[in-house]
C-alpha cells in the first residue's frame, strides 16, 4: 500500500468521525419530544386502528373508526338505555346518534380527547365492554378532519367541535325537545385516508351483525331499519341456503350467553363467535366450551360415545358471551383467553341442548342420522389415510418443497400473529420467495403443477390426492382447522391465465372443505407488481395499467416498461421489497356464505350450456 493511500484512508476515517460527532452533537435536550396523545395517534395511526386503506376492504381504518363509535352507542343499549340508534353516512362522513344516558356534560371534552379517560374502567357505568383502555373514540377524533360530539343529559345540552384532534370550540346549547343521548359526527381526514370511499355494503354488513347480537335493538341507516327479533337464531338462518338445515336450529339465550346451531349436509365446521359484541375470528375458550358442551350433550342424550368430529361435521354454529373482564390473546382481540369461563359455558350449553333434544324427538332423530353418516364417512377416510402413510413417505423424499419458518401461529413469539405461508406455483417463483423472505415468520411451499379440481369430489378423493394431502398436513388442518400453523395462508400465483386458474383451484379447495378457515380471515391473495417503469434515475413498480401509464408519462420518452408475467421473472433483490413491511395482501372475504356451493358449481363444476353462454357473452 502506498503512503498516499494511507493518507487517504486516514482522511476518510477523520471525516467519518467528524460526521459522527456532528450527528451526536445534534442529539441533546431539544431532541426529546413529548407528543400530545392525539398527535401521537395521528403520527402512528396503525398502532390504534390497524390498516389505513381507502374503504375497499372490510378491515380498512374508516370502518374501524365507525365501529368504535357505534360500539359506544350499543353499550348504552346493553346497559338498558335506549332501544334505537340513528346512523347517517353521507359525503364521506358518519353520524351516530344514540338515545342512552348521554356523556356527562362536565367531562364531554375529556371523554373524546384524553387518553385513558372513560366510564368503562369500573363497573358502575358499564358491566360488559370490549374496549377498556379509553382509546377508541379518541382515535376517531384524532384521525378525523372534523369531529363533533353533542350530549343531551338532564335537560341540558353541550357540544364540542374538533379539527384534526384539536378543540375548535365548545358550548352549551338549547336542548330543545331532544331525548337524552349522544351524537357524534366525524369525517375521516383525507390527508390520512386519501381517496377513501365509504362502501354501503360494508356498513350494512356491520349493522346486521349488531342487530343479530342485540335482538330488540333498532338501528337505522339513512332511514333503513336493521332489526333482529330472534338474535343469533336469525344469524344462523341468514347463513343458510333455503332447505339446507337438516333440522330446526337449536337456540338458547340468557343474560350472559346466547348460542344457536344446526347441521347441513355439507362437510366441515362453521362458527361465528363473539365476546361482548366483538367478533372473535379465531375463537378461543368460549368457542371450545361451546363445542365441548354440544359433544357432551349429544353423547349423554343418545347414550353413545361418538367421536367429537362426527358430531360436529356439517355444523353451523354461533355463540355470543358477555364477560366482565375479557382477556384476549392478541391486540386484535381475535381470540379469547379466559379459562375461567369454560366450565359455566360448557355446562349451560350441555343442559340447554339436552332440553331441546328431549322436547323435539323428531329433530333429535334427524341429528342422530347426520352423526351416523359422518361416522361412516370418517371410517372410509381412515382407510384412505392408511394410504396417506405411504404418501407421507413419498412426501418426505421431496420435503424441500416446503421451506418452513422458525415460528408458527399459536406460539408465544412476537412473530405469531404475522406468520404466513406462501402457496406458490413452481420452483422459480418459490426460489425468489425463499431467497427474499424473512425466515422467522415466512414459509414457502412450491406447488407441483395445477392442483386437483376437487369440486364435488368425496373426501376420500381429497385425502388420496398427494398434493392436497400435503397442503393439509403442512397447514396443520388435516385433523382440525384450529390447529392452523400459520396466521396467513397466502396464495401467490403468476398474473397470467395459468396463475389465475391455479388460484381458483386453491380457492375451490378451501371453500369446499375448509370454509371456516376463510370465514375466520386466514386466507389471502398475494399482490405483486404487474409492471416496472424506469429510467436511469428512477424506478416505479405498478400494480395496474393505469398506474403504468401515469408513471410512464411522468418519466417521459426515456421510460422503459417491463411486464412481469410470472413471479419468477422478478429478481430476489427486487422481490424482497414486496414481501417486507409493505407487502400487499388481499384478504379473501365472504360477504355471505349463501350461494357459495352454487357459485362453485357454476365455475368449477362440469361444463354445461349456462356456463358456455356466460363465457360467450362476457368475452373481452
Amino acid at each position: 500500500m502506498t503512503p498516499d493511500n494511507d493518507i487517504d484512508i486516514v482522511q476518510d476515517d477523520l471525516m467519518k468521525q467528524a460526521e459522527s460527532n456532528a450527528a451526536r452533537s445534534k442529539y441533546n435536550d431539544d431532541s426529546i419530544q413529548t407528543l400530545d396523545a392525539l398527535a401521537h395517534i395521528r403520527q402512528r395511526p396503525g398502532m390504534y386502528i390497524g390498516r389505513m386503506g381507502d374503504g375497499s376492504h372490510p378491515d380498512d381504518g374508516i370502518y374501524v373508526m365507525f365501529k368504535e363509535v357505534v360500539d359506544n352507542a350499543v353499550d348504552e343499549y346493553i346497559m338498558g338505555f335506549g332501544r334505537r340508534i340513528d346512523i347517517a353516512s353521507d359525503h364521506g362522513s358518519f353520524t351516530v346518534r344514540d338515545y342512552g344516558r348521554g356523556i356527562p356534560l362536565g367531562k364531554l371534552v375529556d371523554c373524546v380527547s384524553k387518553i385513558n379517560t372513560g366510564g368503562k374502567f369500573n363497573k358502575d357505568g358499564y358491566v360488559f365492554s370490549v374496549g377498556m383502555n379509553g382509546v377508541g373514540t379518541k382515535a376517531v377524533n384524532a384521525l378525523s378532519s372534523q369531529f363533533e360530539v353533542t350530549s343531551w343529559r338532564d335537560g341540558k345540552c353541550r357540544t364540542a367541535v374538533f379539527r384534526e384532534g384539536i378543540l375548535d370550540h365548545e358550548e352549551y346549547i338549547d336542548p330543545g325537545t331532544e331525548h337524552s343521548g349522544t351524537r357524534i359526527r366525524f369525517t375521516p381526514d383525507p390527508k390520512l385516508f386519501p381517496n377513501y370511499e365509504i362502501r354501503p355494503s360494508e356498513v350494512e354488513n356491520r349493522l346486521w351483525m349488531y342487530a343479530y347480537l342485540n335482538s330488540g335493538l333498532s338501528l337505522y341507516l339513512n332511514g333503513q331499519r336493521y332489526y333482529s327479533k330472534n338474535g343469533l337464531l336469525d344469524l344462523v338462518r341468514s347463513k343458510l341456503d333455503e332447505g339446507a338445515s337438516l333440522y330446526q336450529p337449536i337456540h338458547y339465550k340468557d343474560s350472559t350467553l346466547e348460542f344457536a346451531f344446526c347441521h347441513t349436509a355439507d362437510t366441515g365446521e362453521r362458527y361465528f363467535s363473539f365476546v361482548n359484541g366483538q367478533y372473535t375470528s379465531d375463537g378461543g375458550t368460549h368457542l371450545s366450551a361451546f363445542k365441548g358442551g354440544i359433544t357432551r350433550a349429544i353423547n349423554e342424550h343418545f347414550n353413545k360415545n361418538f367421536d367429537p368430529k362426527d358430531i360436529r361435521d356439517g355444523i353451523l354454529g354461533t355463540i355470543a358471551v358477555k364477560i366482565q373482564e375479557p382477556l384476549f390473546e392478541s391486540q386484535t382481540k381475535n381470540k379469547l383467553g379466559n379459562t375461567d369461563v369454560r366450565g359455566w359455558i360448557e355446562g349451560t350449553v350441555k343442559q340447554a341442548v339436552i332440553d331441546s333434544l328431549l322436547k323435539h324427538p323428531d329433530e333429535a332423530n334427524l341429528l342422530l342420522e347426520k352423526i351416523q353418516k359422518n361416522e361412516q364417512v370418517r371410517r372410509e377416510i381412515q382407510k384412505v389415510q392408511k394410504k396417506g402413510a405411504a404418501i407421507s413417505k413419498r412426501i418426505s423424499l421431496r420435503n424441500n418443497k416446503l421451506k418452513d419458518c422458525r415460528h408458527h401461529f399459536g406460539d408465544r413469539s412476537k412473530f405469531a400473529e404475522e406468520t404466513m405461508i406462501f402457496l406458490t406455483e413452481g420452483d422459480s417463483a418459490g426460489s425468489s420467495l425463499v431467497t427474499s423472505r424473512d425466515p422467522n415468520y415466512q414459509a414457502v411451499f412450491a406447488l407441483r403443477g395445477k392442483p386437483f379440481n376437487c369440486f364435488g369430489k368425496k373426501l376420500d378423493a381429497i385425502y388420496s390426492n398427494e398434493e392436497l394431502f400435503y397442503i393439509m398436513r403442512t397447514l396443520g388442518i388435516e385433523e382440525d382447522v384450529e390447529n392452523l400453523n400459520y396466521a396467513k395462508v397466502v396464495i401467490a400465483t403468476d398474473a397470467d391465465v395459468d396463475g389465475l386458474h391455479i388460484r381458483n383451484l386453491l380457492l375451490t379447495f378451501f371453500l369446499q372443505y375448509f370454509e371456516s378457515l376463510v370465514i375466520s380471515g386466514h386466507l389471502y391473495i398475494f399482490e405483486t407488481p404487474l409492471f416496472r417503469v424506469r429510467n436511469k434515475e428512477t424506478t416505479f413498480y405498478c400494480y395496474s395499467e393505469q398506474e403504468r401509464d401515469d408513471r410512464a408519462k411522468e418519466l417521459g420518452k426515456s421510460a422503459e416498461i417491463t411486464r412481469f408475467k410470472g413471479l419468477g421473472e422478478i429478481s430476489p433483490k427486487e422481490f424482497k421489497q414486496f414481501i417486507g413491511p409493505d407487502i400487499r395482501l388481499e384478504k379473501v372475504t365472504l360477504e355471505n356464505t349463501k350461494g357459495i356451493h352454487e357459485m362453485l358449481r357454476f365455475y368449477m363444476g362440469s361444463n354445461d350450456e349456462t356456463r358456455w353462454e356466460h363465457i360467450q357473452n362476457n368475452l373481452v
